[in-house]
């Protein structure tokens, strides 16, 4: 299956309009946002756990990265409950389940193949600095390589700033909305930019808060 998989283009999934898809797995639904693979695949996705509902255990050959949505999600590592960023590096192994139910956003087979960094953080209790080169922006910082950089930022209200991006990035929308070329973007949908794009974006009326991750595209243009 190819779906988005021209990373040359810019790509906007509206949440609402992305039907839920059954996975092979009893009880587990997803939303697709890109993928090149069949069910072992580099993909992007929205994963859906019904209450007490798992998959089979397995390891992660090409790393996984996920934000918890909604609920809590487990495995043998613990319980991560809403705001939890993590990353799996390639060889990791678990048994994804979840007894009360999640919604998780999901990147597979993304990572590079000697990165063994585990990473976990509450993004709800992450401190966020000004932004000193955008007004009414802060950070904080989820990940950081050679490749990729990876942040969760708050915007004020009605905040509009420039961003310009030399190796691609991708924005999840996790509060409010963000508008980008007349397009609203509320929680959940997801913008994927090609590298090189500059693109303007404006913060909602209540504010926003993101989750971005840059300069990881650009091996997809050169591949």
């Amino acid at each position: 299956m190819q779906l988005n998989a021209d990373f040359t283009q810019k790509v906007r999934v509206v949440d609402q309009d992305n039907p839920w898809r059954a996975s092979p797995s009893a009880g587990v639904e997803r939303k697709m946002l890109d993928r090149i693979g069949e069910e072992v695949a580099r993909a992007t996705t929205i994963v859906r756990f019904a209450p007490n509902s798992a998959f089979a255990p397995h390891t992660h050959d090409g790393g996984e990265e996920y934000i918890v949505l909604e609920g809590v999600f487990q495995d043998e590592a613990g319980d991560f409950p809403v705001g939890t960023y993590v990353r799996n590096p390639p060889t990791s192994r678990h048994t994804p389940k979840s007894e009360p139910g999640a919604t998780i956003f999901v990147k597979l087979w993304q990572f590079a193949p000697e990165d063994r960094t585990h990473v976990r953080i509450d993004m709800n209790s992450l401190v966020l600095k000004a932004d000193p080169a955008r007004s009414g922006v802060a950070t904080g910082l989820l990940f950081r390589d050679a490749t990729e950089t990876v942040l969760t930022e708050r915007w004020e209200r009605d905040v509009t700033h420039t961003l310009s991006v030399e190796g691609g990035a991708e924005i999840l929308v996790l509060e409010g909305t963000i508008t980008e070329a007349e397009q609203v973007l509320g929680p959940r949908d997801w913008l994927r930019m090609p590298p090189g794009t500059r693109t303007s974006l404006t913060a909602g009326p209540n504010g926003a808060r993101i989750w971005v991750k840059t300069g990881h595209l650009a091996q997809m243009i050169t591949a």
